[in-house]
């Protein structure tokens, strides 16, 4: 550790979040079992006063106002890349650290180094259980079952809904495929040796990709169940039409990075399948929430993945260059 750097930067990204990011901020601040850590908050372009709450409220931390919409992995890269410390967290705006949860982490990767990539257990406000915290591996199975809308009738279901994880609290430790950037602990020099997250997404799909990346290249992400968050999920995005299609876009995007051609497009198709079937669900029930029917109708805007997708959805030009098909 360089002399006088802190041994913990928590990474915040920010967009019109800002009552729930000065929460998250508070929580971790008074979170008096990490007393070196830092701050970096990542405004992406707020319009809700969101920069100027925090550095009233906490001059102490860093608040960096990028005065556009980078995205996630763009902002968490930057973020990062502001940082010193050796260990860095990952920590969604719409989260709030219980006492001792970063101590846990912090902890747990001192004593437990060979794993390389730690997550946490995510709960509601109400108390429950939030599973997202972690989630299983897509497969051509996993996605068959999306298609045929076995996942859903059999949710939890080890075999039928295996990314799930099953119905596993998150109450041990344990080995996962995939960790979310709700909370995320990795070292800083693990972190630049696997390029970050990957800037041609958008939001959505990253983090995911990026734990799959890391596993392939020798690290074993596992979840700590003493780290718990409350997670409101989905501060940013929350009750967007955009939403369901960026979700679609992440996943066709990392489907398109972490296998071979043929067997994404499957997976592709698979998907299309999923989203067309759940849309005619909607439209033969007369449900009145049409977010499925919403995701079919923009399938062209998602279907290429990012970046077209961000430049279709958001309609502007996006710098990044398109990943083949």
């Amino acid at each position: 550790m360089v002399d006088g750097s802190p041994a913990l930067s928590v990474i915040i990204v920010s967009f019109n979040t800002r009552d729930s990011t000065v929460e998250c901020v508070r929580s971790v601040i008074d979170d008096a079992g990490v007393a070196d850590v830092e701050i970096v908050v990542v405004d992406n372009g707020s319009t809700d006063g969101s920069v100027e709450a925090l550095r009233t409220a906490f001059p102490q931390i860093v608040v960096d106002d990028t005065g556009e919409n980078l995205g996630f992995a763009r902002a968490v890269n930057r973020g990062v890349h502001q940082a010193t410390g050796e260990l860095v967290v990952l920590l969604n705006p719409d989260t709030v650290a219980l006492p001792g949860s970063l101590r846990a982490l912090v902890d747990f990767e001192a004593a437990h180094p060979e794993y390389g990539v730690y997550g946490g257990r995510t709960l509601t406000p109400a108390g429950a259980l939030d599973p997202s915290s972690c989630w299983g591996e897509p497969t051509l199975w996993s996605m068959f079952c999306f298609a045929t809308m076995l996942s859903t009738v059999f949710h939890g279901s080890k075999t039928f809904d295996p990314e799930s994880l099953g119905r596993w609290q998150r109450d041990s430790v344990r080995e996962v495929p995939i960790v979310t950037g709700c909370l995320l602990l990795i070292r800083r020099d693990s972190y630049e040796s696997l390029g970050g997250l990957d800037e041609r997404f958008f939001l959505y799909g990253e983090d995911a990709e990026f734990s799959i990346r890391a596993r392939r290249q020798g690290l074993r992400p596992v979840i700590v169940p003493e780290a718990e968050i409350v997670h409101e999920n989905g501060g940013s995005t929350s009750g967007s039409h955009r939403k369901m299609a960026m979700i679609m876009a992440g996943k066709t995007t990392m489907f398109r990075l972490i296998w071979p051609r043929g067997r994404a497009r499957v997976a592709i198709g698979l998907l299309l399948v999923g989203v067309f079937v759940r849309a005619a669900l909607e439209t033969a029930t007369r449900r009145p929430r049409r977010t499925w029917s919403v995701a079919w109708a923009t399938r062209a805007d998602w279907l290429p993945g990012y970046p077209h997708a961000e430049s279709a959805i958001f309609g502007r030009p996006s710098i990044r260059e398109e990943i083949a098909p």
